[in-house]
């Protein structure tokens, strides 16, 4: 039997890759649950273009604006197209909340109508039109992604959306109906690295070894994020928008299990991308050269495993730090001493979040190799 039969054919494959895709657009057309807390029956979501925008009730006060602007929008899609009325938009000298419109912009809006839907209360503009924009970029990723991977690139962009689609519409709501994050999410990370691994490696051994290779990795990161969240004596709070749950009526959540949750969700894609390198490259040897040993070949896995690794890792540090130059560079402006920078709460959270997903990028080296060497080696003839 050949090293790269596992449970199926090319038509097996397919069937997968069908059966997958189905199921993402199950997923994304399933209702989370929560639609109704932010919308209600007389009201609808609108593309406006902004006709007028009157900037005489804004100040600026430095490089911030503070005050209303006074908008007329006329309403460019739905059942009141071309309806033109009267709106504000509110700045509250915040740069990363407020957003500044002039004449010829497009918006997104929220209508509020009254109860029998026919006439319109209020529009209230809530930021720029991006969703035309959202759909080329994503179109053009995926044309791009077929267009240089044929048949294994549609089916990383089938895995690709049923991850999204599984985060979003299934862990996510889950966590808030009182599931527990960490179990939660790490069922999901499972289920989503079968899939992933499955479908880019295909229902072979070799998508197998990656496959416990990478959760293995998963496995050592979500025990190692519990332990150190705990000796950091860190707080869940400690990323954006997770306290503001508590003041909306799920006061009951965990926080710091999110947190927990947060580190091995983070570092998961980083651990399938490994197993699969190694995984990939074991199987390439062992098919160029039939006759090669299980030790041989567990050394070879080994010996990419380490040159892999040495790269992860940084990109593990840039990926997960890039997002907090901001704060870096105020803590640098300040002058604070860099013993006081490592004590504060978000940078310890940083270092344990990069560190924890670094030990387990370390244990999917081994994991594979030592897994690839079993499945992947042919056994010797007598």
């Amino acid at each position: 039997m050949s090293i790269n039969a596992f449970g199926g054919d090319k038509r097996r494959d397919i069937i997968f890759v069908i059966a997958t895709a189905a199921l993402a657009a199950l997923l994304i057309a399933m209702p989370t649950g929560f639609e109704k807390a932010a919308m209600h029956a007389s009201s609808a979501r609108v593309k406006v273009l902004v006709t007028e925008a009157d900037n005489s009730n804004v100040k600026t006060i430095g490089p911030v604006r503070q005050g209303e602007q006074q908008l007329r929008v006329r309403i460019l899609d739905g059942r009141f197209k071309g309806t033109e009325l009267d709106s504000h938009n509110l700045l509250i000298g915040k740069l990363e909340l407020d957003k500044i419109f002039k004449p010829g912009d497009t918006a997104f809006a929220v209508l509020d109508l009254t109860k029998d839907g026919k006439e319109i209360v209020y529009a209230n503009v809530i930021d720029h039109y991006r969703l035309d924009a959202t759909a080329f970029l994503f179109a053009a990723f995926a044309l791009l992604l077929i267009a240089f991977a044929g048949w294994t690139g549609l089916k990383a962009l089938v895995s690709f959306v049923f991850a999204g689609a599984g985060i979003v519409k299934f862990l996510l709501p889950q966590v808030l109906r009182g599931w527990d994050p960490v179990w939660t999410a790490f069922g999901v990370v499972a289920l989503l690295t079968a899939v992933i691994v499955f479908l880019v490696g295909g229902l072979t051994r070799k998508g197998l070894v990656a496959f416990l290779g990478s959760i293995c990795g998963v496995a050592l990161t979500s025990v190692l994020a519990a332990l150190f969240v705990h000796v950091f004596k860190l707080r869940g709070a400690v990323r954006p928008f997770t306290e503001t749950l508590l003041y909306s009526g799920f006061d009951g959540l965990d926080l710091t299990k999110l947190f927990i949750a947060g580190i091995f969700l983070a570092s998961s894609g980083a651990v399938m991308d490994l197993g699969m390198d190694i995984a990939a490259a074991m199987s390439e040897i062992a098919e160029k050269n039939p006759r090669i040993s299980r030790g041989a070949l567990v050394r070879s896995g080994l010996n990419v495993g380490r040159h892999v690794v040495g790269t992860m890792t940084t990109t593990l540090l840039l990926a997960y730090t890039g997002g907090y130059t901001g704060l870096m560079l105020t803590f640098i402006a300040q002058g604070i001493p860099f013993e006081n920078v490592l004590n504060m709460v978000y940078v310890s959270a940083e270092l344990v979040h990069t560190m924890v997903g670094s030990f387990g990028l370390i244990l999917v080296a081994p994991a594979t190799a030592a897994a690839g060497g079993f499945l992947l080696a042919k056994k010797k003839p007598s």
